[in-house]
């Protein structure tokens, strides 16, 4: 006889979907998405209820409630505000999964698994032209992955990027691969790790391996510095000549921040390049708001996406201005197209090493 209190779906992520459902919607405000989009569907407890009434069957599978689990930017915020810590955005891209298996997954979504195989080929042969011009060596002690959105959309940040690094580190390992990050939000989390640990046989032998992008960072989380932390015991050894001559406020990327905890090295490097020191955001560290450029919320829900990523800008607007800096690759891209003067921490490490 079956176990009338199984779930048909998620069955192990019950005691998740059972703290959100029957919450009284305690972190209805960390929401990104229901914030911009002023639904109570898309709130925490909304999308988790939706999830949990089709996973004991209490509702039926449909297209509609699938595109609730990708209604999430993944950026944890509900996280901190909730008691219990319950990992909503992970119930939820466990969600992803399930829905995919049932033919559910959103179009957007499903093109990311598809588009897979040529994205890795692009970015294997901007790779090979990169470790041509920097100072690549298989054998190096420090690997170096900089993530797909430096690779074949930031090519600026990628230079300042592999400078910055040649110029303390030395000779560097250029690995090429994915972490998964991206499958692993489409819902498709075996390719994911599959991909992931290719990349980390490739770094198995050096002595350190550094993530540029925080998302990668994130998604190798035990394996990998993120670029900040590595940098900044070397870069504080050295001397500056000039004092800075512009204004930065720092933006917390959602997975380096509350995802890795990551606060403090960040804003010592921006501290030293900033004019009059370093400016900050009203929501910041825990409670940073969300750029809204994760979890594929900008393929699946872009106007959603935009809206979150002006709000931020008009945030940075209200406290004066000035130049954004950040360490995410998606973020960097949607806080600029939000119309905000936005750098990336490898650009400003590369710019006080000139000094």
């Amino acid at each position: 006889m079956s176990d009338p209190r199984r779930l048909t779906m998620l069955d192990d992520r019950r005691p998740a979907l059972e703290t959100c459902a029957y919450c009284p919607k305690l972190s209805r405000s960390a929401c990104p998405i229901s914030d911009a989009e002023a639904s109570e569907t898309v709130t925490p407890w909304g999308k988790i209820s939706a999830t949990f009434d089709v996973a004991r069957e209490a509702t039926p599978a449909t297209a509609e409630h699938a595109a609730l689990a990708w209604a999430c930017s993944g950026c944890l915020h509900c996280r901190e505000l909730c008691e219990l810590k319950n990992p909503v955005a992970e119930t939820l891209i466990a969600a992803r999964q399930a829905y995919r298996e049932r033919g559910l997954a959103p179009a957007a979504s499903e093109r990311v698994v598809e588009n897979t195989p040529r994205r890795l080929e692009r970015s294997a042969k901007r790779l090979r032209a990169l470790r041509e011009r920097y100072r690549h060596r298989d054998d190096a002690p420090t690997a170096v992955l900089l993530g797909c959105d430096y690779v074949l959309k930031l090519d600026r940040e990628t230079d300042d990027a592999l400078v910055a690094l040649s110029r303390l580190f030395g000779s560097l390992r250029l690995l090429s691969g994915c972490c998964g990050l991206p499958l692993e939000t489409a819902g498709d989390p075996e390719r994911a790790d599959g991909l992931r640990d290719m990349l980390l046989t490739q770094a198995r032998s050096a002595q350190r391996l550094v993530a540029v992008d925080a998302g990668c960072a994130f998604r190798l989380r035990g394996h990998a510095e993120p670029f900040a932390e590595a940098v900044l015991p070397r870069l504080e050894r050295q001397r500056l000549e000039l004092e800075p001559a512009q204004t930065l406020r720092y933006h917390d990327p959602c997975l380096l921040g509350r995802g890795l905890g990551v606060y403090d090295a960040p804003r010592r490097i921006v501290d030293r390049a900033s004019k009059g020191g370093l400016q900050e955001f009203s929501y910041r560290r825990e409670r940073a708001r969300c750029s809204g450029a994760g979890a594929l919320v900008p393929l699946t829900r872009p106007e959603t996406a935009r809206d979150i990523a002006r709000e931020r800008v008009a945030e940075h607007e209200r406290l004066g201005g000035g130049t954004i800096v950040t360490g995410c690759g998606g973020s960097l891209r949607s806080l600029r197209a939000a119309g905000a003067d936005v750098l990336d921490l490898v650009t400003v490490v590369r710019q006080l090493l000139a000094r």
